[in-house]
């Protein structure tokens, strides 16, 4: 670097403030492609010329000077790079050159993202900010890069190039298939190692398949258990391996356990919508359960824009003066969309009104994209880690069910996600009596007085924990709130038998406004959320009766064994 400190930081505050006047909107529509499969080509966002704090600048400044000129006076002389793992093979350290580009890059990105956070703007425009230019840093690490990545040359050097082809063949295989590759997919095959879990398919209409489980004790509860996973994956992210599928869990403690088995859209479901999913999915499901098992109510659970979907579903039967749902378990679920977290970035009118311009009559929002919007949400863990891995080390990802899910997309029917942003991320109407529509009744989630338990992830990134825990607000019947550490997935997905992570419980019961006031009265509990879950549905389950023998019952005839052909579908 021949720039002093000085003219750097000059320099570097005049294109900071002029990339973000100037080119904001290219930068966010690059962005929105991403989100929720992207958009906006014809969503014009702009940005008003940034303004900085003025004490935050001068102690970013600094401090940036100090740092740099520490740096700069070392030299090659062994610059630190801290412990990001990046960073961390000691192939970084013995190549002073790698070590010293890894360190100059670690300060220009931390003063970046100080110039961010020293924007004076709203809270929207400032996250905004923030997210891009934590694109732009993690896509611009030396690490991603074969020239100058010490540990992919080492290795490269090792196998005599080797790596390199193995890298340029990952390549064009992830081309082909259209992903980065997270895990070694050729190992995995849903109903042979995934999805294993006995029990047939036993109603089917065209948006999903319903499964019925084979009881795995000699009686089971009275009241059947309905599972309704999100649709925008596919369901055996609670079924993956028996040691941790929630499904067998839930049957394993003597619940007649069903779920929803969503299939795959493609042009012929172009056209559904919100109210088609609700009505014939959600509804018709709770209903299937039903006659099956003879029972007049069921305990359900939704698990993320399942829950969504459940939650609606409740407050149109509520509408309609029915009540088939004895309880109700939400799973990281969005039913106030006040706190969405990161995702408000990508959300505004612009935004919206584009997406139902060019979907919401018919369309299909594709899977990939969805998939790689979540993804680059933690781009450094979910993009860039396999990038490096795959291409430049050539390196097979090594075999692991939940990224296997992960990669496993779905499409969305184009009507549906319009009026799923427009009504929840953008209006957050489902919260608001009256003002949304669905199946013909106007929707009240105050007047669902199912008894529920909600679970929140504490790290989660996709619905933040301030957001799970404001379904507690809104619904008005008897409800359990239980935190769970770690994020969206692995908070849920925390088998008791692994003795993994933690949970939080309030003895008192008490559901203060804000989740930051709950917490005052938590209490840590050690291992899985999952038994106290367990002994909360046991509480609405009835009396215990003979297991069935057969699958379905009456007019419901075994159409195939579990899983099923709608889930092995391709988006």
């Amino acid at each position: 670097m021949s720039q002093s400190p000085n003219e750097f930081w000059a320099q570097a505050t005049q294109q900071f403030q002029d990339s973000l006047s100037t080119g904001w909107t290219k930068a966010l529509q690059s962005f929105q492609t991403m989100d929720f499969g992207g958009a906006a080509a014809g969503s014009q966002q702009t940005v008003p010329n940034i303004q900085f704090n003025a004490k935050k600048l001068e102690t970013l400044q600094k401090q940036y000077m100090t740092e740099a000129m520490e740096l700069f006076g070392r030299g090659m002389q062994g610059p630190n790079v801290g412990n990001d793992k990046r960073f961390a093979d000691p192939a970084w350290a013995s190549n002073p050159l790698a070590a010293y580009s890894a360190a100059v890059y670690l300060l220009n990105s931390r003063t970046l993202m100080g110039l961010a956070d020293a924007v004076e703007a709203d809270a929207k425009t400032r996250n905004r900010i923030r997210f891009a230019v934590e694109q732009w840093s993690a896509a611009a690490a030396p690490s991603n890069f074969l020239a100058l990545n010490a540990e992919a040359q080492k290795k490269a050097i090792d196998t005599k190039g080797e790596s390199i082809a193995k890298g340029v063949q990952n390549l064009v295989h992830d081309i082909a298939q259209g992903h980065v590759s997270m895990t070694d997919e050729s190992l995995f095959e849903v109903g042979k190692n995934v999805a294993t879990t006995e029990g047939s398919v036993v109603f089917e209409n065209e948006l999903f398949q319903l499964i019925e489980y084979k009881p795995l004790t000699p009686k089971v509860y009275a009241t059947p258990f309905l599972m309704v996973p999100p649709c925008i994956n596919k369901f055996y992210i609670l079924d993956l391996q028996p040691d941790n599928s929630l499904v067998r869990y839930a049957i394993s403690q003597g619940h007649h356990t069903f779920i929803v088995s969503w299939r795959n859209p493609d042009a012929s479901l172009s056209h559904k919508t919100w109210d088609d999913y609700i009505e014939d999915a959600v509804i018709q499901a709770i209903a299937v359960t039903r006659e099956i098992t003879g029972a007049p109510q069921v305990n359900a659970l939704g698990f993320c824009v399942g829950g969504t979907m459940l939650g609606t579903a409740l407050a149109v039967l509520a509408a309609r003066g029915e009540k088939p749902v004895k309880s109700a378990t939400f799973l990281t679920t969005f039913l106030d969309f006040s706190d969405t977290g990161i995702l408000d970035v990508f959300i505004d009118e612009a935004f919206v009104k584009y997406r139902e311009q060019e979907m919401g009559n018919g369309g299909l929002m594709k899977g990939q994209d969805l998939a790689s919007t979540f993804s680059f949400l933690r781009p450094n863990d979910l993009v860039w880690n396999y990038v490096v891995g795959n291409y430049l080390k050539g390196e097979t990802p090594p075999p692991f069910d939940l990224l296997y899910w992960n990669s496993d997309c779905t499409n969305l029917p184009g009507p549906y996600y319009a009026w799923y942003i427009r009504n929840t991320y953008l209006e957050n109407n489902l919260i608001k009596p009256g003002r949304a529509t669905v199946c013909g009744v106007p929707l009240d989630l105050g007047k669902v007085d199912t008894p529920v338990y909600i679970y929140g992830s504490r790290e989660d990134h996709i619905v933040p924990i301030d957001g799970s825990y404001a379904s507690t607000q809104v619904l008005k019947g008897k409800k359990r709130f239980v935190m769970g550490a770690s994020g969206h997935i692995a908070g849920v997905i925390n088998p008791p038998a692994k003795k993994k992570r933690s949970h939080w419980i309030r003895a008192d019961g008490k559901l203060p406004k804000t989740h930051a006031q709950w917490m005052e009265g938590a209490v840590e509990h050690p291992g899985s959320w999952w038994t106290d879950w367990s002994d909360w549905l046991q509480t609405h389950a009835g009396a215990q009766v003979p297991a069935p023998k057969r699958y379905g019952r009456g007019k419901y005839k075994v159409i195939e064994a579990a899983p099923g052909r709608y889930v092995k579908a391709k988006a």
